[in-house]
């Protein structure tokens, strides 16, 4: 973290409040008509212990100050930050929030109008919203939200604020267990869920899905949770961002010391039927069965799993979701899945007896490029994912002929770079060729339309083998543009070798 409490913020406060006390007692020893309620006053606890959050995804680095005072409170405050506690004297304050570095003279980008500051109280405020909207429904403010945490039983409490300026009104599922009962039915923005917090078990990870109309929208995995702690879970970031990205949805937590972590959404992952010679499938992690009746070519719904490594067995379609007991046809590793990631995982391979192409699985993260530059191209990533094809070119093509190539010499399970070959957008007749130094052998061309701004994994599946139940080499396109990616199979226009 570079922000840092400024150490003279509050002595102005102080020296007012200390010439005020003096005055006080001054007036009552001498007229010696104090009543109970002055003492209780006098009694009364005189500072307030506060900190800020900064949880607001398009806000820059920020200072705070207090109204009035040319010193900052803190400075250089960022997103996914919290600051220390810091003491104010009780009443009633302006804070005013500068792009850092900044002096007292520079304009103010945010003021939160007064703020009554009780003494005696613990204020966590959270800056959230945009503050490249201004009066919409997301724009961006300050939570100010005062803690009163429920004693210890030893589990950990938790209270979860939603700040997500895009996201709508949710459901928190504190287990994952049930999207159509969740714990907290209905959260909405920029609420939270009570000063006391929510009792969830400590030493252990926890999984929260977060639901919308009864539906899973996404699931975190948190880190194990100390006994008796007590946290903020803060939604933060977008939806409509990547979940790899920083401003992407994720969970803050914030614990008595500070930020303990940004919690990024579950891993997702797509799986893709590319297996010669094998039929529908049913794929279990463990005994859960993740994806039903995947069909060759075909690409599944996308599914959540906690970050980790995974051993998928496959077995023929059946009726039911319980794991068969007989053998799996192939039992493959995932490799490790990372959280806030979307992964392609292609099974390939020949399953035919007496083929020397074993059924194999491999992820590929995503990894496009997603810079503004990026944004006024069309993204590619080859995958090659045919067993016994050999290396191949890949280019736009006139006839039978590539015209310029694009992709060369890709072996078998290997892809292009993930942050993806950029080309304009259009219509473009793309081939495929094994490459030889006198004769490429060519094995078509097909038609492909390349959106703008576009992110596609071009997946290269299929044998030149004619085992019962395989295809022919052909591309199929992953479009990873949307929230949720999509397959289609681009036309076959020119081919050299007939297809069987």
């Amino acid at each position: 973290m570079t922000f840092r409490l400024s150490s003279f913020s509050v002595l102005p406060f102080l020296a007012l409040t200390a010439a005020g006390c003096l005055t006080a007692s001054s007036d009552a020893a001498s007229s010696n008509t104090g009543t109970e309620e002055q003492s209780a006053a006098l009694r009364a606890p005189r500072f307030a212990q506060v900190r800020v959050v900064h949880a607001s995804p398009d806000a820059p680095r920020v200072d705070v100050y207090a109204e009035g005072i040319a010193t900052p409170l803190i400075q250089g405050i960022g997103f996914g930050e919290a600051s220390l506690y810091f003491r104010l004297p009780a009443g009633t304050y302006t804070l005013q929030l500068r792009a850092a570095p900044s002096t007292s003279a520079d304009p103010v980008a945010y003021s939160t109008g007064p703020l009554a500051i009780d003494g005696g109280s613990k204020i966590t405020a959270v800056a959230s919203g945009l503050l490249g909207s201004p009066g919409t429904e997301a724009g961006f403010r300050v939570l100010p939200l005062s803690e009163n945490f429920d004693g210890g039983t030893g589990s950990a409490r938790v209270r979860i604020v939603h700040a997500s300026a895009d996201a709508p009104t949710v459901g928190i599922d504190l287990g994952n267990d049930n999207p159509s009962a969740p714990e907290v039915a209905a959260l909405a923005r920029f609420a939270d869920t009570g000063a006391a917090g929510v009792e969830v078990p400590s030493g252990m990870a926890l999984q929260v899905g977060v639901t919308a109309g009864g539906n899973r929208v996404t699931a975190f995995t948190t880190p194990a949770l100390p006994a008796s702690a007590n946290l903020f879970v803060i939604a933060t970031g977008l939806l409509a961002k990547q979940p790899r990205e920083t401003a992407g949805f994720a969970l803050l937590a914030v614990g008595p010391d500070g930020v303990i972590g940004v919690i990024k959404q579950n891993p997702k992952v797509y799986a893709l039927h590319g297996v010669q010679s094998l039929g529908p499938v049913d794929i279990f992690a463990g005994d859960a069965e993740i994806v039903s009746n995947l069909a060759p070519d075909e690409l599944s719904a996308g599914f959540q799993v906690p970050p980790g490594a995974y051993t998928l067995e496959f077995y023929g379609t059946a009726t039911g979701s319980t794991r068969p007991a007989h053998a799996a046809l192939a039992t493959l590793g995932t490799g490790t899945l990372e959280a806030g990631q979307k992964y392609l995982a292609v099974a390939s391979g020949i399953a035919a007896p007496g083929y020397r192409s074993p059924v194999t699985l491999s992820a590929y993260a995503d990894g496009f490029d997603l810079s503004p530059e990026a944004q006024t191209k069309s993204l590619i990533r080859a995958v090659h994912s045919a067993p016994d094809v050999g290396r191949v070119n890949v280019g736009t093509a006139t006839g039978v002929r590539l015209t310029r190539t694009l992709v060369r010499g890709l072996s078998y399970l290997e892809s292009t770079d993930a942050l993806g070959l950029g080309v304009a957008p259009g219509q473009y007749a793309l081939g495929i060729e094994r490459p030889n130094d006198l004769f490429p052998a060519y094995l078509g061309t097909w038609d492909f339309a390349l959106r703008n701004p576009g992110r596609s994994l071009v997946v290269v599946t299929g044998t030149l083998q004619s085992p019962p139940g395989s295809r022919f080499p052909r591309p199929f396109v992953v479009d990873t543009t949307k929230a949720e990616w999509t397959i289609s199979a681009p036309a076959r226009v020119v081919s050299s070798i007939p297809s069987h």
